[in-house]
């Protein structure tokens, strides 16, 4: 009888244990949700004046900027100090089942952990700060409005991109950056150039979604779901569980690995990254020198243990990002603006990051990344008043600044100089490989696939297959 008294004390304690824990939980819970629920406001604020056709005023347009980011960030700094303190590695908010059948389950979730609520934050401050410069650098521009709204499916996608913890999740956030960054390459639409460039981004961008839409697919079939903590297990990143080698988790490595190239336009995809400085300088700063080059990066981080399964893969992915540095510093190097030298000078930096991914390093590539991300960042934000303080410095003292130094090119022999410059201007030729090896032949084989379709419609129908015309025909 004794004894009754500390049991109760016990029960009781395990209690209040478990009733804070779980008020924890749905504390965490809501904080994710307005992590999220700034973005979505944000959107919400655009949508209803852009569908009537009327336009904000800046004023207002930087007044909803700065409230929906402020309160998504302050809930993402919220959410990691509780973590912190409470040294929790991980914590899941699912939206529940959408699709579930015996074996298969579709379902979105978002996560909380040491690389989610890093990149999440990162995107965050710099969205905010992208968003108050923007509201100045772009003042009186035509497509003001259209910029913000673009901006603002960019900062969903990211965010519900950083924040994923199923592959289906993480393709919704991976579209919408993919979508609102082709849009804004083409911002000034008036011009021929920047439409086709947005057209050719475009291109790289669906072979980079098909592989990650097939590696979705894949694990599906292999688990019954999209779910990444069946594939780095319930410790939160980056104590994450080892997987057995196996050549199904290889080939589906290989389609991540794939869609993270073309997503950070690694080599051979490396040819849109400079096509991609058509677009307004804000959009050049967020998009292609700090959060959607290094989405690839992100994706890799997350699904680590599918590289660790297999050696090969690895080392794929450092001989990837080793040829993309090596080529981002040789075509920087003779490139004749700031802006395509500092998208090369980027590519060069995301190449290193590669490398620490494939080596294992995954905390000094997220290091490297945060870092990289915020200084990247500013060297774009910077570059279109650098040039003009340049050149009046360089009046003021009448001569050029900054000593003749001798490079290492100029050690080498005449041929071999111009033919790393040449290989440097043409960025590697790797344009006209991807249209010679992957553009001209997919196309090719639809156009067989659409006169086969009219071929066999026709013979059903009993109707004789039209010729094409010719030119005088056509006149």
């Amino acid at each position: 009888m004794a004894g009754l008294p500390s049991i109760r004390t016990n029960r009781a304690r395990d209690g209040w244990e478990m009733s804070s824990l779980m008020s924890l939980e749905a504390i965490l819970s809501s904080l994710t949700l307005l992590v999220v629920a700034g973005p979505v406001g944000l959107m919400a604020c655009f949508l209803p004046w852009l569908s009537v056709n009327h336009q904000l005023s800046e004023v207002n347009i930087a007044r909803v900027v700065k409230g929906t980011i402020g309160i998504s960030l302050l809930s993402a700094i919220c959410a990691a100090g509780i973590m912190l303190s409470q040294g929790l590695g991980q914590h899941a908010v699912e939206l529940g089942d959408w699709v579930v059948t015996r074996s298969f389950h579709l379902k979105f979730k978002f996560v909380l952990d040491l690389l989610s609520l890093t990149y999440v934050i990162l995107t965050l401050v710099l969205c905010a700060t992208i968003g108050a410069f923007a509201t100045r650098y772009l003042h009186r521009e035509h497509g003001y409005n259209r910029f913000f709204v673009l901006f603002g499916v960019f900062l969903l996608g990211m965010v519900i991109a950083a924040l994923s913890d199923t592959v289906e999740t993480l393709f919704i956030g991976w579209e919408l950056v993919g979508l609102s960054s082709v849009l804004l390459i083409a911002f000034f639409h008036e011009r021929p150039a920047p439409a086709r460039n947005g057209l050719r981004v475009w291109v790289v961008y669906r072979i980079c979604d098909a592989a990650l839409m097939l590696a979705a697919v894949m694990l599906h079939e292999i688990q019954g779901g999209g779910d990444f903590d069946h594939l780095v297990g319930p410790s939160g990143w980056p104590h994450n569980d080892a997987l057995t080698a196996a050549p199904h988790l290889a080939i589906m490595g290989l389609l991540f690995v794939i869609a993270a190239a073309g997503k950070s336009a690694l080599v051979p995809f490396s040819g849109w990254l400079p096509r991609a400085m058509e677009g307004p300088t804000p959009s050049s700063a967020i998009f292609y020198g700090a959060l959607s080059v290094h989405l690839g990066a992100f994706l890799l981080l997350r699904i680590n243990p599918v590289l660790d399964s297999a050696p090969w893969l690895s080392a794929l992915v450092v001989a990837l990002g080793l040829s993309s540095a090596v080529f981002a510093y040789l075509s920087g190097r003779v490139q004749t603006d700031i802006k395509s030298a500092l998208s090369f000078a980027s590519l060069t930096q995301v190449g290193i990051i590669f490398i620490w991914i494939g080596l294992g390093l995954n905390e000094l590539a997220l290091i490297h990344l945060v870092g990289h991300a915020c200084l990247r960042t500013l060297q774009f934000l910077r570059a279109p008043s650098l040039l003009h303080d340049h050149h009046q410095l360089e009046n003021a003292i009448g001569a050029r600044l900054g000593p003749e130094k001798v490079q290492w090119e100029q050690r080498l022999s005449p041929g071999l100089q111009r033919g790393i410059y040449r290989f440097g201007l043409e960025r590697a030729y790797l344009d006209s490989l991807l249209d010679a090896l992957i553009a001209r032949p997919f196309v090719g084989l639809f156009k067989a696939f659409d006169a086969a379709e009219r071929g066999w419609t026709g013979w059903l129908n009993a109707e004789p297959t039209a010729k094409p015309k010719t030119t005088k025909e056509r006149a």
